[in-house]
């Protein structure tokens, strides 16, 4: 008889809030099977989701803006309750800036930070003792642009990610081809401004994930279609770029990159291509190098962002115009990942997420 290891999987999407929005599964981490334990609506677009580290309280972006929607975006908190599965609003705060896009939580778990991708701007929030957002507790502004006049024409922070050491976080703003780094002041929630890497123009920087090792940060870069490694030093909290690779094969469609991952062993790096409809995968070398062993199917249409399974056997990626979240096996050798094991419908997939036991 096969075991069971199951995990908590949280699914985001661009919803309407009069419509299921946020989607719960059970996966099994041996079988690589879905089992839908219920859908929650009442908010609009939740399209990025974090689990506190706990594993009792979920906090899920709503994608709005003031022009578009009428009000600016939104964090909104939820309890996490057990037999039956469901989700309560613990409370909301707003986001100050249009289409917040990601969130990332700090080592500590006292504190929440979003990206405004509309506004290029990031917002600090505390995590009070009982799951609710407190009022913002600091904000940075970005200026400038890039050379793409069409997807660059002012900043956009893409994503805000804590370095392992939680001194600093590191936010790609696509629209001005940054990385612009912050000290994290942990004790007084201030975000001071530190560094800036810039790479290269027209770029687009989009998401940042480290090695196991701390010492290599990569960098998925959505508009120019590459995958970047740095040096992180960690004593001076700067980035030092080694080398870039392309993530397509040539002759490739029109394509933007998406989500970016580090498998647990540190051996391999995964890129999401949207256009392509593929993923990327890369060998890493004793020196933090990439070295790209295959491009293959993800399995559906328009990867937006993907997720490693507890245990490194499975692949789980929300592919959003083909509506489904697929479940791809990590193989061993060259083969790297194969054909789809399991299939869950989901309308406009957005982000996945375990709740780690």
């Amino acid at each position: 008889m096969t075991s069971s290891i199951q995990h908590l999987l949280f699914v985001g999407s661009y919803s309407a809030a009069d419509q299921p929005g946020i989607h719960a599964f059970a996966f099994d981490a041996v079988t690589g099977t879905l089992s839908s334990l219920g859908s929650f609506s009442g908010i609009e677009k939740p399209s990025f989701l974090v689990v506190h580290p706990n594993g009792r309280w979920l906090y899920a972006v709503s994608e709005t803006s003031k022009e578009d929607d009428g009000t600016h975006g939104a964090v909104w908190g939820y309890r996490i309750e057990q037999k039956p599965l469901t989700i309560q609003l613990i409370n909301q705060q707003s986001t100050q800036g249009n289409w917040p896009c990601h969130m990332q939580i700090d080592a500590t778990g006292c504190w929440l930070l979003a990206s405004n991708y509309g506004t290029g701007n990031v917002v600090l929030f505390p995590i009070l003792p009982d799951g609710a957002l407190g009022e913002m507790k600091d904000f940075a502004q970005h200026h400038g642009h890039g050379p793409n006049t069409a997807r660059q024409e002012g900043p956009h922070a893409h994503s805000a990610t804590f370095t392992p050491d939680n001194g600093f976080a590191i936010v790609a703003d696509l629209g001005i081809d940054q990385l612009v780094i912050y000290a994290l002041d942990v004790e007084a929630g201030r975000l001071r401004p530190h560094a800036v890497t810039q790479t290269r123009p027209g770029a687009g920087p989009r998401h940042v994930a480290f090695h196991p090792d701390i010492r290599r940060a990569y960098v998925a870069n959505e508009l120019d279609n590459t995958i970047t490694t740095y040096d992180y030093d960690a004593a001076s909290g700067r980035l030092n770029e080694l080398d870039s690779l392309d993530t397509l094969p040539l002759g490739a469609p029109e394509n933007t990159v998406a989500d970016i991952h580090v498998s647990s062993s540190g051996e391999r790096v995964y890129v999401s291509n949207r256009g392509h409809n593929s993923v990327a995968v890369y060998a890493v070398g004793t020196d933090g190098r990439l070295t790209c062993l295959t491009i293959l199917s993800c399995g559906g249409k328009w990867p937006r962002n993907f997720a490693l399974a507890p245990g490194g056997n499975f692949m789980l990626v929300a592919n959003e115009h083909s509506h489904e979240i697929v479940v791809l096996p990590i193989l061993a050798g060259t083969a790297e990942l194969g054909a789809a094991v399991a299939r869950a419908a989901v309308k406009r997939p957005a982000c996945v997420q375990f709740a780690i036991d």
